[in-house]
């Protein structure tokens, strides 16, 4: 082998040992097991007591707030709970589950349409006269872009995620409008927790006397039925706009487990 071509081999095997060419790389292991196709449980899932809120196909186990049947605006498309309202009117469409959950464990995916304005309720019982929003808790649902702040309006605390009205988050991490999130809601006791994509945005204690004072400073400080209720339904907003969800599972907890 002549000195001119020795030196070429060694340089092709010095960028080969380097990743150079076309050198096969190592495929990553996978992060994990699958996951549960939507609207169905793992079999981890169903050994942890985890139900199914939304069987994908159905609104069985749902109705509207002061009735006994569905709103029409509330429909199945694609394997996705849709509100299909448009422009903001709202026809008394909010929806609770039949059952009611005292402590829980809440999981779901969530998307908005153009100006998409919702939220997720826990705890929630009706009372005559009022609305969702009076009675019960709220995880807020929004196309936050669509709310940018002005002189009149502040959107802390009304952002996707937030404790509705009373407490704003310091980090959020939001996919857009038209894109899936996924939110959960712990409640044990008097302790809450709010999380969005992985990151909790919200966590307090039920009838403190911090979370008193922040009722006091919202708009619910003369709803005498707020967050009252030691148990209740999971309730789902209609405010008029476009929005879906999917993958709705509870884990039911004994009490002060």
């Amino acid at each position: 082998m002549s000195a001119r071509r020795a030196a070429l081999v060694a340089l092709a095997a010095t960028l080969a040992a380097c990743g150079g060419g076309d050198a096969e790389t190592e495929t990553p292991p996978a992060a994990g097991p699958a996951t549960a196709a939507p609207n169905t449980l793992s079999p981890e899932e169903q050994a942890a007591g985890w139900r199914l809120l939304f069987d994908g196909a159905t609104l069985s186990g749902w109705r509207g707030y002061g009735r006994e049947d569905v709103p029409g605006s509330w429909v199945v498309v694609d394997g996705a709970m849709t509100h299909q309202a448009e422009g903001g009117n709202m026809d008394g469409g909010d929806i609770l589950t039949t059952e009611e959950f005292a402590d829980f464990e809440l999981v779901f995916d969530f998307k908005v349409g153009p100006s998409g304005n919702s939220g997720v309720f826990y705890r929630a019982r009706e009372a005559d006269g009022k609305g969702l929003w009076q009675v019960a808790p709220e995880y807020q649902v929004l196309d936050d872009p669509a709310y940018p702040a002005s002189e009149d309006w502040a959107p802390e605390t009304h952002r996707t995620g937030e404790n509705y009205d009373l407490q704003a988050a310091d980090q959020r991490v939001v996919h857009p409008m038209g894109e899936w999130n996924s939110g959960r809601i712990l409640v044990q006791g008097n302790h809450v927790e709010h999380w969005l994509n992985g990151g909790m945005t919200a966590a307090y204690e039920l009838y403190s006397p911090e979370w008193e004072a922040l009722v006091s400073k919202s708009k619910f400080a003369e709803e005498e039925f707020y967050a009252r209720a030691p148990a209740g339904s999971i309730g789902l907003q209609d405010h008029g706009t476009p929005v879906w969800y999917r993958n709705m599972k509870i884990r039911p907890m004994a009490a002060g487990s």
